[in-house]
């Protein structure tokens, strides 16, 4: 795998070494320290940091093989997602064979918690963990890279200039996504989008699908044959809340009024420790069906991709309260994974503290946030009507 050397993952020879780096490294413990700490860690770091110092390496001594460190890892996960949610439920993977190598493309809602959750629906239901598709505009810091890439990922180069290098990275990107799936049988997370779908319309970009394909042997395979070797699983990832909610309908309020909005420079840092600890009510992961028949281009696989996550997206209450809270009234609808009928009866203490949440953004802000949750209830009625 030298032709990949730049983007793979680390393998388990290099595990001992990160871990010494990671855990030397004063920015990665005082981020670890602030998921449990907030701002405070920064007071008392002369007491804080040595102690996180020495309870990470007594937690990670034994570990010397990447699966190791993601058995390490899965104990914060569960912990995570028993205390920031109240359900996580699945679909859908029982139709799937946990022998088989799929590529999982999802929506994409959250910066690391994605690929996370179909990690860890994975791992609970008896499949093998997938390879992750990182962009390098998130890996600011070395201890950021090393963190990423001990956990399976590996770097999508956005940072490339010029068509060239682009095309180069693409190439590379592509091929190391066919050699992890035909070669490693090693499976993969991919989000749909390149960013996150900060207005909730969740829509598979056709050039996602042309870097896919790039790999491609014309000689001896058709696109459609390819598209259908890779076998793509769509994914419907869906929260209750969305804890980036209100920093989110901030950014589309600047794209909207002064059509363009600046980060900060530790802006997507913050939403990945914001997306990690805060609440986020119901959590569903729907597994699609591979992608099969004849697929004439990448527009054609994009728009089936689509079909499947708008389909399979589990709404949730807060859904339905966002839609009566734009137009009015409830839409006609169902919720939950188990497809009971919307009874909102059963619903008036959390529509009450969710109209509070809402209420308690700044007043420009509120349309915005409210599309978030309020525009997966369009697009299933789009699909709907088709």
């Amino acid at each position: 795998m030298g032709q990949f050397a730049e983007i793979r993952p680390y393998n388990d020879s290099e595990v001992p070494a990160v871990l010494t780096r990671l855990l030397a490294d004063n920015e990665f413990i005082a981020a670890i320290a602030s998921l449990k700490l907030g701002s405070w860690h920064k007071t008392f770091a002369g007491l804080v940091y040595p102690l996180v110092r020495w309870l990470l390496k007594r937690q990670l001594r034994d570990v010397a093989t990447v699966s190791g460190f993601q058995l390490a890892v899965k104990k914060y996960m569960d912990v995570m997602v028993e205390s920031t949610s109240t359900g996580f439920t699945v679909s859908g993977l029982d139709q799937l064979d946990a022998d088989k190598p799929y590529l999982f493309m999802s929506n994409h809602r959250d910066i690391a918690l994605d690929p996370a959750l179909v990690n860890y629906a994975l791992y609970h239901n008896g499949h093998d963990m997938v390879r992750i598709a990182i962009g390098d505009n998130l890996l600011t810091k070395p201890w950021v890279s090393d963190l990423m890439r001990i956990n399976k990922s590996f770097i999508v180069k956005r940072s490339a200039k010029g068509p060239r290098q682009i095309l180069a990275a693409y190439k590379m990107l592509s091929g190391y996504i066919r050699h992890s799936l035909h070669e490693d049988k090693n499976p993969i997370w991919i989000a749909q989008r390149e960013g996150r779908a900060k207005d909730g319309k969740d829509r598979t970009e056709p050039a996602i699908i042309k870097m896919l394909a790039m790999s491609q042997d014309k000689k001896t395979e058709s696109f459609s044959d390819y598209i259908n070797a890779l076998q793509i699983v769509p994914v419907s990832i869906s929260y209750e809340l969305d804890p980036c909610d209100g920093s989110k309908a901030k950014e589309l309020f600047a794209h909207a009024t002064q059509g363009s909005y600046k980060k900060s420079a530790n802006e997507d840092n913050e939403s990945i420790a914001k997306g990690i600890t805060g609440n986020k009510g119901n959590i569903h992961v729907a597994f699609g069906t591979p992608l099969t028949g004849n697929i004439e281009d990448a527009d054609m696989a994009a728009a089936m991709i689509d079909e499947q996550i708008i389909s399979n997206y589990v709404l949730h209450p807060s859904n339905f309260f966002a839609y009566k809270m734009l137009h009015g009234e409830y839409p006609q609808g169902v919720y939950s994974c188990e497809q009971r009928p919307f009874n909102s009866a059963d619903l008036v203490a959390k529509e009450s503290a969710f109209r509070a949440r809402i209420e308690a953004l700044p007043e420009e802000y509120r349309p915005y946030a409210l599309g978030i949750y309020a525009n997966t209830v369009d697009s299933k009625k789009q699909y709907s009507n088709h």
